[in-house]
């Protein structure tokens, strides 16, 4: 571990990849993930945890406000901080460790702008260590400046080395498990879709894993009742097909020796992308898509899924990528 104990020095906003932890089972699959991946790309692991001061009302003619002596709390959070980098010790990585004071989210946020990845559990226990994998597993993919993975409790199977026990399933995908390790992204037609897709391909050559885009189409709903003639799913489908070939060619363009594919089903694209986070190695999607208004931070498509994944969701922020400007020279563009 780099640094004096562990600790970055104060003022040092780190890079690489962040991961928060909070003693959770959940932080725990979080804490594996993130060190696996940091390996991966051989790049430090900076381990974050948080608290808040409590702040009591004073009673009596004075009034006013008091606090309480957040040593005893400091001490609880370096603990669990400790045993988070003692867990990850033995990876081939660097780590750096640091106790923030104040808003969790607010604190993962600006570690964002410069870090590569930040990642936290899907829910966190909300105990005197404050909200830091709860709440704000929702909140940073809206507002992160980078890429945001969250890592559901349902994934300890995979990560075994996290030493947690994974939640009963009920019931089985309606998407079929893949027969190989693919990471999978959420397409349709948006710029951001178009730009998670960009990411999801540069995480699959990294992982040196095939791609899929996966695309849903919405059932037949009274929205569309002002249509003259029925809706022809058939000629729908082939249109589709056609526009993820040429999105298809595109991609191979800028990843030649990607292996990429694309599937389209029939289904609501939360219903689809959720049953698919639990197949593939990781989800990847846009933070807002055809599936929210503009003026949304996270569309309620990457809403749903966020909140209810069964596997690691990559979260992707609105982001230029010049590789987008020449999409359209490969044909039309799913729904332009």
């Amino acid at each position: 571990m780099s640094e004096a104990a562990g600790r970055s020095p104060q003022g040092r906003t780190p890079r690489g990849i962040v991961v928060g932890v909070d003693g959770s089972d959940q932080s725990m699959c979080a804490l594996i993930w993130a060190a696996q991946e940091a390996e991966r790309r051989r790049t430090p692991l900076h381990l974050v945890t948080a608290y808040t001061v409590p702040i009591f009302a004073a009673s009596g003619l004075d009034g006013g406000y008091a606090t309480v002596d957040d040593t005893v709390i400091r001490e609880g959070a370096e603990t669990v901080l400790n045993q988070a980098a003692a867990k990850v010790a033995d990876h081939d990585i660097e780590i750096h460790a640091s106790v923030e004071t104040g808003d969790a989210a607010g604190a993962l946020l600006e570690q964002s702008e410069n870090a590569e990845l930040i990642v936290v559990g899907s829910r966190g226990k909300g105990g005197f260590f404050g909200r830091l994998l709860g709440s704000v597993s929702s909140a940073l993919p809206a507002h992160a400046s980078c890429p945001t993975v969250t890592v559901p409790l349902s994934c300890a199977p995979r990560l075994p080395e996290a030493g947690v026990e994974p939640p009963e399933e009920h019931g089985q995908p309606a998407v079929p498990a893949e027969t190989e390790p693919v990471v999978l992204v959420g397409v349709d037609g948006s710029e951001q879709a178009r730009a998670a897709v960009l990411v999801a391909a540069e995480q699959a050559q990294r992982w040196r894993m095939p791609l899929r885009m996966v695309c849903a189409v919405p059932p037949f709903t009274g929205s569309l009742a002002w249509v003259p003639a029925p809706l022809d799913r058939e000629a729908l489908y082939s249109d589709i097909q056609v526009q993820l070939d040429a999105g298809k060619d595109w991609l191979q363009t800028h990843f030649p020796g990607l292996q990429i594919s694309h599937q389209v089903f029939d289904g609501a694209p939360v219903e689809v992308l959720i049953d698919a986070s639990a197949t593939g190695e990781l989800m990847v999607v846009g933070s807002r898509g055809r599936g929210g208004f503009a003026g949304m931070l996270l569309g309620s498509t990457s809403q749903g899924v966020l909140h209810h994944a069964k596997g690691p969701l990559m979260v992707v922020p609105d982001h230029e990528d010049e590789r987008l400007a020449n999409r359209p020279d490969f044909g039309p563009i799913l729904g332009s």
